[in-house]
């Protein structure tokens, strides 16, 4: 049903059904409401179009338009699936082995975006201003260029729908495709185009990235997600670097796509981004098929470090050698040290550090490990993230190094990790099962948004408390409250306010769980032992709160 929902998304926009439901106001590339569940006495009810999600602050609730049918009707899915695919004109029997209707769109979808690829191949080498801008601010050569097929988007708004629609597509097939917005004029207008290639035999274009010429934003604009298009799976780059990738035996994962281009074209043709999204599970799964090499070229920073201990939560059963490159010698990233010379990123990729070492490297930086606090911390934190370690040789290896930097034995690290497995061990296995069902209520709902919003989106620190979604709409769902409410905060305020937050985060989870203990307390048949435990228990909670 998944290729249902993408037409379904693609024909309705996110503002367009929330818009039948409750009247909304424009706020900037945002649009504002009041709560369709009437909680909120100003408008806490955000819509971004671009992204084709929504988020009520008021209620905490959020998603995309079926989950917002599902909400607003009290529906199942099916149920909201059926009545938006009826409002979309998207008829469902094709989806349930029907005529095969959905095969003819994504050959039309990719005949419309290969003829408007070359038209904007054409557009760049008739506007002297734009070729200007390729060739000498970008500094691409004329191989790159073709490589890549980039072009350009006439500033118009109708060109390429007038030429499309001399060749004989429909506004419907060239909406298929991702390049009519929702005025149904050009999506891309004024822009350098970057096409996105499949890597597959087929190599043919699915959709675009789109760079503005000047200071203006958003600076990218990327394809929506089409029949043709899901960004969760695409790889930037792979394409053209599939071949590289296989002879040279490693990958390089960089964050934007003119980092890939740059790459290429300085030699390191084994380069690749995930697009404007977080790495998933899907991407490291391609990328393995290919090479167990892989090197990470982050930034230094507490989103990098993020961005990081997931991969190496990811890949821990793919049998991934992952690396890190970090040493841009001051560059911002690897497009502006290549300016700087092309050999001085061809030695960045070869001096790459192990990502657990280099993960080991920047909790250290930030803990006092002179101080008994600061080791524990740090061991912590080290044996969390070596329990993804999964070869045995390996493991001890990062033992003795986290050993040897906190002045201890092996043995005591690992006495250290046999107290905490053993404490797993005997967790009353109701009581675990409970943890992972529990139902948290709306203040405890609201603090963990905004502290993932601050943790993936401003850069700082997440406490151990929560854990960082994978999943695609949750992360677009966190970036829009972020922009919501902090994206115009300094570095230094968003770390008061995550400080804030985990402590009444803690609280919270803290009366939480004094609460189910007293409701066991107050449950017939527990025993004198058990009841000694639980008053143990909420006197050290009742403390630490004080």
């Amino acid at each position: 049903m998944n290729d249902a929902k993408e037409e379904i998304k693609a024909r309705l926009p996110v503002e367009d059904v929330i818009a039948q439901y409750i009247e909304l106001k424009r706020a900037g590339r945002t649009l504002k409401g009041r709560s369709p569940w009437g909680v909120d006495k100003t408008p806490s009810f955000m819509v971004s179009p671009e992204k084709g999600i929504w988020h009520d602050f008021s209620a905490n609730k959020g998603g995309d338009i079926f989950t917002f049918v599902m909400e607003v009707e009290g529906i199942s899915f099916k149920e909201a699936l059926e009545k938006l695919a009826a409002q979309a004109g998207v008829d469902m029997t094709k989806y349930r082995g029907g005529d095969g209707q959905m095969a003819k769109r994504k050959a039309r979808a990719r005949e419309a975006l290969e003829l408007a690829t070359k038209f904007y191949q054409f557009c760049l080498s008739k506007n002297k201003r734009v070729a200007e801008y390729v060739f000498y601010q970008r500094n691409m050569n004329r191989g790159t260029i073709e490589e890549f097929r980039i072009g350009y988007s006439p500033a118009d708004g109708q060109s390429l729908k007038r030429f499309l629609k001399s060749r004989g597509f429909s506004e419907q097939e060239m909406n298929d495709a991702g390049l009519l917005n929702r005025f149904a004029g050009d999506m891309f207008r004024g822009r350098m185009m970057v096409p996105f290639i499949e890597s597959s035999a087929s190599g043919g274009v699915i959709g675009y990235t789109a760079r503005v010429l000047d200071k203006s934003e958003p600076k990218y604009l990327n394809t929506p997600e089409t029949i043709l298009f899901n960004k969760s799976r695409f790889i930037f780059g792979l394409a053209q670097a599939k071949e590289a990738i296989r002879r040279e035996g490693f990958v390089v994962i960089v964050e934007g796509n003119m980092d890939v281009i740059s790459s290429h074209q300085a030699g390191v043709r084994g380069a690749v981004a995930t697009s404007g999204t977080a790495m998933t599970e899907q991407h490291l799964k391609i990328l393995a098929r290919l090479t167990n090499d892989i090197r990470l070229a982050y930034d230094g920073d507490e989103a990098g470090v993020k961005a990081t201990e997931r991969a190496i939560k990811m890949a821990g059963d793919l049998g991934i050698n992952l690396t890190v490159i970090s040493d841009y010698q001051g560059a911002k990233d690897p497009d502006e040290l290549i300016q700087r010379g092309a050999e001085l990123w061809q030695k960045a990729v070869e001096e790459r550090k192990p990502a657990v070492e280099w993960l080991l490297d920047k909790y250290e930086e930030k803990l006092d490990l002179n101080s008994g606090f600061g080791k524990r911390e740090y061991s912590d934190m080290a044996l969390k993230l070596l329990e993804n370690v999964k070869d045995k040789i390996e493991r001890a290896h990062y033992e003795e190094v986290v050993a040897r930097r906190l002045g201890v034995l092996r043995e005591d690290l690992r006495g250290k990790e046999e107290d905490l497995e053993r404490k797993m061990e005997e967790r009353p296995k109701r009581r675990l099962k409970k943890a992972k069902t529990e139902v948290r209520g709306e203040t405890l709902k609201k603090l963990e948004d905004n502290i993932l919003a601050l943790a993936v989106y401003g850069g700082v620190e997440a406490p151990s408390e929560v854990e960082i979604p994978e999943e695609e709409t949750r992360l677009e769902e966190l970036e829009l409250i972020f922009d919501s409410q902090y994206k115009t905060w300094g570095k230094e305020a968003i770390k008061a306010e995550m400080g804030g937050l985990t402590e009444r985060l803690r609280d919270e989870l803290a009366k939480n769980e004094i609460g189910k203990l007293q409701a066991e307390l107050e449950s017939e048949g527990i025993d004198a032992e058990r009841e000694k435990e639980i008053l143990r228990r909420i006197t050290e909670l009742q403390k630490n709160k004080n």
